[in-house]
């Protein structure tokens, strides 16, 4: 199947975490195929003296020994049962010592990754048609036919040379005896698996490559699909901004419910007003109930009359409330003249005669502005 050429972009680590969870990572089965031999050589040959001389033992036990059996079904299950095991204690830790092998080739190439995925039954693999398809007339299988029949040949050649080169030397082994006969096979053995490493470890060295490169190229996204991960990652912007106003709309209705308690609410006279609230026993200063805008601003305005909350214009005083001071915060020490001159013309604050807030030790005056 030919790659989608609009898969332009690297794989997100979103995505490639959801591919490994279905069991999709790089893997050559060329690397395991070479190291497990490798290994499984390298095994034979540091254990192979011990195999010799145990096998030696249980020949030279069995024909030694071979008249005193008596011909039964039961004796005949006996032997074969008994060398099944001696023969198994032989081979098992050749075994064990491959597959751990194979265990720790998939490892370092696949990383930690435990899945039944790849297991799971699929209704689409039980199609015959597609099946076949997949089988028989698909690129890829086809592909992997003539890389094997490419590795068949390479790797046949090895032992093709070394038969040939010892041909002249095949006419002479009738002569020699069994041991000589074992140790020649062994050798020639040994040279014919040492030629056919050599092909087998620049295969599995292009193949590794390749596989690495192939599975990028197959984790390969779109544009949009890259576009839709980073929207999932960091929210949707229409729902994002479905929240905020939301959260908006909930600040406004707790703000406007503040205005009511506010002592004064000073405008620009237009487009923006802010509420203020100025209790000694709760802050030192005169603090923000709301502010506004615009709309906003005209609606503070509409709650300050229902509520009978004085409405002062004040320019200045206004756009620098509404600037540099936030919902919730005190006024900044350079605006608490103009605010205390505000405030003292009250009625609410002549009647109680509060201190009002100073600087430096002087008590705001009444005709305190901002510029």
């Amino acid at each position: 199947m030919a790659r989608d050429p609009s898969r332009t972009e690297k794989a997100t680590p979103k995505h490639r975490n959801r591919a490994r969870k279905k069991g999709n990572v790089p893997r050559s089965a060329e690397v395991g195929k070479t190291f497990t031999l490798v290994v499984g050589l390298i095994i034979l040959y540091l254990w192979v003296s011990h195999v010799g001389s145990e096998m030696q033992v249980l020949m030279r036990h069995t024909l030694l020994h071979s008249y005193e059996y008596e011909i039964t079904p039961q004796n005949i299950t006996n032997l074969f049962t008994s060398n099944v095991i001696f023969l198994a204690k032989l081979v098992l830790p050749v075994l064990l010592v491959i597959g751990l092998m194979v265990l720790i080739i998939t490892r370092l190439q696949v990383g930690k990754l435990w899945t039944f995925e790849p297991m799971k039954p699929k209704l689409s693999k039980f199609n015959v048609i597609s099946g076949f398809k997949r089988i028989m007339l698909s690129p890829a299988t086809l592909g992997r036919m003539g890389k094997s029949m490419a590795q068949a040949f390479i790797i046949g050649l090895a032992p093709y040379i070394v038969i040939r080169n010892e041909w002249d030397n095949f006419l002479a082994l009738y002569y020699t005896d069994a041991g000589t006969l074992a140790a020649y096979i062994l050798q020639t053995g040994a040279k014919i698996v040492f030629y056919a490493l050599i092909p087998m470890c620049v295969i599995a060295l292009i193949d590794f490559i390749y596989s690495r490169w192939k599975y990028e190229e197959d984790l390969k996204m779109t544009k949009s699909e890259v576009k839709d991960e980073m929207r999932q990652a960091d929210g949707d912007p229409m729902i994002k901004n479905k929240q905020r106003q939301k959260m908006f709309e909930v600040m406004r209705r707790r703000m406007m419910q503040d205005v009511p308690k506010a002592d004064v609410v000073i405008t620009n006279p237009t487009h923006i007003a802010v509420a203020l609230k100025y209790n000694a026993d709760e802050a030192p200063a005169p603090v923000v109930v709301a502010k506004g805008a615009d709309l906003i601003a005209e609606k503070i305005k509409e709650i300050a009359r229902e509520h009978h909350v004085p409405i002062r214009e004040n320019k200045p005083l206004a756009r620098a409330l509404y600037k540099d001071v936030e919902i919730g915060d005190m006024i900044p020490e350079e605006l608490y003249q103009a605010v205390a001159s505000i405030l003292a013309s009250l009625n609410k604050f002549k009647r109680n005669r509060p201190t009002p807030p100073t600087v430096n030790g002087n008590p705001g005056g009444g005709g305190a502005t901002v510029k």
